[in-house]
């Protein structure tokens, strides 16, 4: 679409194509609800389907994944201890975590980044939250401002599946969740090469775990991946 000119009204450009019809059925709404869940999370478990906040919570997309079941088209079981014994799952996903052994998981894994929002990313939804409630820094609250939440614009970063670092939005503040040094070496890793590819902007920290980042013990494996100091903090640019 093409702005007004001072010399008449605006232009069309382009391909257009009349969107179809929206389905107002509700069983086939549900149905196309939970195979969206299913495809989207691998394992549906109640606290999955409250972060995607549907209408109507668990109760509404239940009886749709008993059905799908019974069809042989996902599998109920316990996959995921503590998360109850109402879980459904695609054929696939199941088949990947039977593969996860405790011998794998000892070796470590694949440090990612992700969007606190993403699906993929199961704290806040399939998961609790790790304990980590940090004071604000700005002297005027009590120990309980940053607190790690899916929220637009955060991140998250998994070593192994295992959560390490929560990037506030705008990245000036990081909390982090082990204190192990090679664990945060990969995942400050991880994070300079999500700014070295593009895919993130840069960097500006400014405070870890409710202090300054320089006096965090953080601040080793933010420099070890390049980020470089500045009067306010650690920076790193793509």
């Amino acid at each position: 679409v093409a702005l007004p000119s001072r010399g008449g009204p605006p232009t069309m450009a382009g391909r257009w194509s009349r969107l179809p019809e929206r389905d107002l059925d509700p069983t086939r709404r549900a149905a196309a609800l939970a195979d969206l869940l299913l495809e989207r999370h691998g394992v549906v478990t109640r606290g999955a389907v409250v972060a995607e906040q549907v209408t109507g919570g668990f109760a509404a997309v239940y009886p749709v994944l008993s059905a799908l079941e019974e069809r042989g088209a996902a599998r109920r079981g316990y996959f995921v201890e503590g998360l109850g014994a109402a879980q459904f799952a695609v054929p696939g996903a199941v088949d990947r975590i039977r593969a996860l052994t405790d011998d794998t998981r000892d070796r470590g894994g694949p440090a990612v980044v992700l969007a606190a929002t993403d699906p993929a990313n199961p704290y806040g939804a399939a998961l609790p939250w790790p304990e980590r409630v940090v004071d604000s820094g700005d002297g005027t609250a009590p120990a309980t401002g940053h607190r790690a939440g899916r929220k637009a614009g955060a991140l998250v970063v998994l070593v192994g599946g295992d959560l390490v670092l929560y990037v506030e939005r705008g990245g000036r503040t990081i909390l982090s969740f082990t204190d192990d040094t090679d664990t945060l070496g990969a995942a400050g890793k991880a994070l300079a090469d999500a700014v070295h590819s593009g895919a993130l902007g840069a960097i500006s920290v400014e405070r870890a775990d409710g202090e300054a980042v320089h006096a965090s013990p953080l601040r080793d494996a933010l420099t070890a991946a390049g980020f470089r100091a500045t009067p306010r903090g650690l920076r790193l640019r793509g």
